[in-house]
């Protein structure tokens, strides 16, 4: 697949205060790619640079093949948005919002009505094309965000954290919609803390953490990169223990030498592999 994404060598800084320290990744048309990482790691502040709204120091983004810096208007065609914090205004409703960004993405005005059933209908928004912003559950305004992102058919949506702080069932919903965008043809660049988020949408994940990559690729290959199965039991000092195997085989081998000390064999998570890269092992 062609790299609709591709950062080299990007470092972002506030003052003294390096956010981003040197990454370099590539997203691929048509994949859902996820950027995972602690609250503060760099997540917001990279999507931000990517699309065009945060300056750099130094460093290359192209999107779609068009640089940045010196390409930013066809660069930013290619992009939709929906930032961490929703940016809808509250006393309209779903379509007048709609309808706005639909005029701020140049529309012409002739297909604005037929363009903004037709979004919301192929994205289930149709009960909830009157209802004011403000009086919508957090999932249905997200959801109506990031719709509002897509109406002008970009090639890669980026969503900053898009179920924080919803609730288990309306994370589900936008996690349907993500799939739903992505079938359709949207390449999806997600950042999330989730690290359940990341393993069940993801194709590839980069976890980055304190501003670097620290590791990136397949969730299967992030799993394999640490071992497979894992053994987790406890030290003797009572704190969680996690060993990593490659097989069953050699997790039982290792088992039967703890004696009468508890364990469990399971098969290694996402969630492993981020608490051994970003150093947290130990309490979780």
């Amino acid at each position: 697949m062609d790299n609709i994404v591709e950062v080299r060598d990007l470092v972002v800084r506030f003052g003294d205060f390096t956010a981003v320290n040197g990454i370099s990744f590539d997203v691929r048309e048509g994949e859902i790619f996820g950027f995972l990482g602690p609250n503060g790691a760099g997540k917001t502040t990279s999507i931000r640079t990517i699309t065009t709204i945060q300056k750099y120091d130094s460093g290359s983004i192209s999107i779609g093949g068009h640089n940045i810096r010196t390409d930013y208007l066809e660069a930013r065609k290619l992009i939709g948005i929906a930032q961490q914090n929703i940016s809808l205004d509250k006393d309209l409703t779903v379509r007048q919002n709609l309808k706005h960004h639909a005029i701020l993405h140049k529309i012409p005005r002739k297909d604005i009505d037929r363009v903004v059933e037709e979004t919301a209908h192929i994205l289930e928004l149709d009960d909830y094309m009157d209802h004011k912003v403000m009086n919508l559950s957090g999932g249905w305004k997200r959801k109506a965000s990031i719709i509002c992102a897509i109406i002008h058919q970009p090639k890669i949506l980026l969503l900053d954290e898009p179920t924080a702080g919803l609730d288990t069932r309306s994370r589900y919903m936008l996690w349907d919609l993500v799939r739903m965008l992505n079938a359709r043809g949207t390449t999806i660049f997600l950042t999330t803390h989730y690290i359940e988020e990341a393993e069940a949408l993801c194709n590839r994940v980069a976890i980055i953490d304190h501003g670097k990559i620290v590791t990136k690729g397949t969730v299967d290959e992030l799993r394999d990169s640490i071992g497979r199965i894992t053994v987790d039991t406890t030290s003797d000092d009572g704190k969680r223990r996690m060993e990593y195997f490659p097989d069953i085989a050699t997790a039982k081998e290792f088992a039967h030498t703890l004696g009468d000390r508890l364990y469990n064999i399971r098969r290694t998570t996402l969630e492993d592999v981020f608490l051994e890269v970003t150093g947290d092992k130990e309490g979780a």
